[in-house]
């Protein structure tokens, strides 16, 4: 392993041949030598359509395993075009800071686990455009991955907007992709809400006109090297960033949010005064999709958290009446049964969605006092409108203007409200992502846990306000009301999610549906069970009625009442885009295992224990039964030496509970 003077030195070295050979070329490697991300100032005409006769900056990560070093990122564009000044062409180099060693320790309220820890090296390049001004080029190299930021370090008292960002990502020619079109805009979109496609060769253009979604899975070699797009640490100052529509010769590069988004209202461009910094473009990279799943890479790159003390922000179980019936948010009598289900199942709340407002047969003063007399908490619902959104749900305008959002907040406190849900953003513009920002710190500051939907994705903010419990940005299960081709789709989704979307941050998929909506699902009823562990979210919100969690076996009612929300380890045991997942996840002392399968044929899985600690346990199993909806299960004495066998059914799915002592 390098140490950190082993670093530094070599970093000079490579710095003195680049000058002594005029090859102007810069590396750092991570902690463990296993990630090297390396800059060149080249002319590399002739690769890909770069151009000729122009040097410029390019980067490439790479991933050693087993001493061969494997191309995850081949070269690929950089540059930043300011509307004073441009960072891409005539660019010299400066001047190259010492490698530092980052080292950090920290908790999170909510997440794969609780307390994480990074060790990576910094390298920071500055560079001159021939007009006396500065663009820093800051890398880091993780043992799990690499990431890169551009920062422009001057001041001048102004501000600047930056027109393009040239960042690309040239994948090799021989990867395959599992990506997500990005939404056209409409009245409920952008939304992060198009379903994944699967297996896409480098290059392949998005059917959709407005480009890819982040986050980006791709593997290389077969299967023998995994990567991971993505960005993190977006703040106030930016737009959220997804990848152009075409992909010539395998490089995808960033794209600006499209003009349509949030009723067109907010500039493309973004702005701000100086010095200005972008989001970390991040590119996770692993020998095998384990590493993917457990890492914790897009916090590590956020920053810290703003909230010190965090007494009050608790994840937990939540209730929810509006998949069952969409109009029991404005009924008082309906919401108080999802409030005594709450009781009844230990959960902490019970969300009152859209139009509460307008409630009858009692106030939402009524529904808070009868709540507090149960023991459950109230989160509230609100249209985060508005004029970057035309949706008529209520309470809107409260959430987009400061004072009165300040004073919304501060009221919400006083009546013992819990949280918030806000809904419907609609746009990844600057002003929008500057509301997400202004709407955490505001909830701060009364007291208020926040869950965010119609959203965009979660970009590390999740360590930077540990009140954020959760973000949508998912095609969820509501959307077994809405679109017929969901329940088809679903199955295979589901295990794309894991291994994608629920990478990069918390996802409130609302699942656990026993019961049909308009469409009728194909997941088994096991299947749904274990989505309460295979997905991550700091509020669990239960879909379906009061009547059918009810009628459950009462083995499946203990699960749902003991399965928690907050986890101190995650580990993958198995699993492949689009066929099956199987993830372990512990609480103190107790390990609970979600496992489905997404495809339309009968399967069996090997669970390996070896994640236990030392002694025995006590297992339940609860599996698909006879057919899809029914359950059987079993409990067995277990050591970490054992393999359970399970079989699944077609779209199946299992969930499993270890602990010390029966219950």
């Amino acid at each position: 392993m390098r140490t950190r003077q082993g670093m530094a030195l070599l970093t000079a070295w490579l710095l003195m041949g680049a000058l002594a050979i005029g090859q102007q070329s810069w590396s750092v490697s991570s902690p463990g030598d296993l990630v090297t991300i390396t800059i060149q100032l080249a002319d590399r005409g002739g690769t890909a359509d770069y151009p000729s006769g122009k040097p410029r900056l390019y980067y490439k990560v790479e991933q050693r395993a087993s001493y061969n070093r494997t191309v995850l990122v081949n070269w690929s564009p950089m540059g930043i075009l300011r509307d004073d000044q441009q960072f891409i062409d005539s660019l010299t180099f400066v001047s190259a800071a010492e490698v530092r060693t980052i080292e950090e320790s920290y908790e999170m309220t909510r997440g794969k686990r609780r307390q994480c820890s990074n060790t990576g090296n910094e390298l920071t390049l500055t560079f001159g455009n021939g007009s006396d001004s500065r663009l820093e080029v800051i890398l880091r190299a993780y043992d799990n991955g690499a990431a890169f930021r551009y920062r422009f370090p001057e001041s001048d008292g102004q501000f600047h907007r930056v027109t393009q960002e040239l960042t690309g990502f040239a994948l090799p020619e021989d990867a395959r992709c599992w990506m997500m079109p990005f939404d056209e805009p409409t009245m409920y979109t952008p939304a992060y809400e198009v379903y994944y496609k699967g297996n896409v060769e480098a290059g392949t253009a998005s059917p959709i006109r407005t480009g890819w979604a982040f986050p980006a899975l791709y593997h290389v070699k077969g299967g023998q090297a995994w990567g991971l797009i993505t960005e993190s640490d977006l703040d106030h100052t930016y737009f959220g960033a997804r990848l152009e529509r075409e992909a010539p010769f395998g490089v995808y590069r960033i794209r600006m949010p499209d003009a349509a988004e949030g009723m067109g209202m907010g500039s493309l461009e973004p702005q701000s005064s100086l010095p200005w910094q972008t989001p970390w473009r991040v590119i996770m990279v692993a020998p095998q999709l384990s590493t993917i799943v457990e890492s914790t890479l897009v916090t590590d790159l956020a920053r810290p958290a703003i909230v010190e003390q965090t007494d009050w922000i608790r994840p937990g179980r939540v209730s929810w009446s509006w998949w069952s019936d969409q109009d029991s948010p404005q009924d008082c009598a309906k919401l108080k049964k999802f409030i005594d289900l709450a009781a009844e199942m230990k959960w902490e709340y019970s969300l009152i969605d859209a139009n509460w407002t307008i409630m009858k047969n009692g106030t939402i003063h009524d529904l808070a006092r009868y709540a507090k007399g149960k023991g459950v908490g109230l989160l509230l619902w609100y249209n985060s409108g508005g004029l970057h959104n035309e949706v008529s749900e209520k309470p809107r305008g409260l959430m987009f203007f400061p004072s009165i959002r300040g004073k919304e907040f501060e009221l919400l406190n006083k009546w013992g409200v819990k949280g918030v849900k806000v809904d419907f953003f609609q746009s990844d513009k600057q002003n929008i992502i500057s509301l997400y920002h202004a709407i955490c710190k505001d909830a701060a500051e009364a007291r208020i846990m926040v869950n965010f939907h119609g959203c965009t994705l979660p970009r590390g903010w999740d360590r930077t306000y540990p009140h954020l419990m959760s973000m949508e940005s998912v095609r969820g299960e509501e959307c077994y009301i809405f679109d017929k081709e969901f329940p088809e789709k679903a199955p295979w989704y589901n295990t794309v999610l894991a291994f994608t979307r629920n990478v990069v941050g918390p996802m409130d998929y609302t699942p656990v549906a026993f019961s049909d909506n308009r469409y009728k699902h194909l997941t088994t009823n096991a299947h749904e069970l274990a989505l309460s562990v295979v997905f991550e979210s700091g509020w669990l919100h239960f879909a379906d009625s009061v009547q059918s969690y009810r009628r459950q076996p009462g083995f499946v009612k203990d699960f749902l009442k003991v399965v928690p929300t907050t986890w101190d380890d995650t580990k993958l045991i198995t699993g492949f885009p689009g066929k099956n997942v199987v993830l372990a996840r512990r609480k103190e002392n107790e390990w609970y295992v979600g496992g489905i399968n997404g495809e339309p044929t009968e399967t069996t899985v090997q669970v390996p224990l070896s994640f236990l600690a030392g002694g025995k346990y006590k297992m339940i199993l609860i599996q698909d039964g006879n057919d899809a909806r029914s359950f059987s299960s079993m409990k067995k004495d277990v050591s970490a030496d054992d393999t359970i066998e399970v079989k699944l059914l077609p779209n199946g799915g299992f969930a499993m509970r270890f602990y010390k002592s029966w219950f």
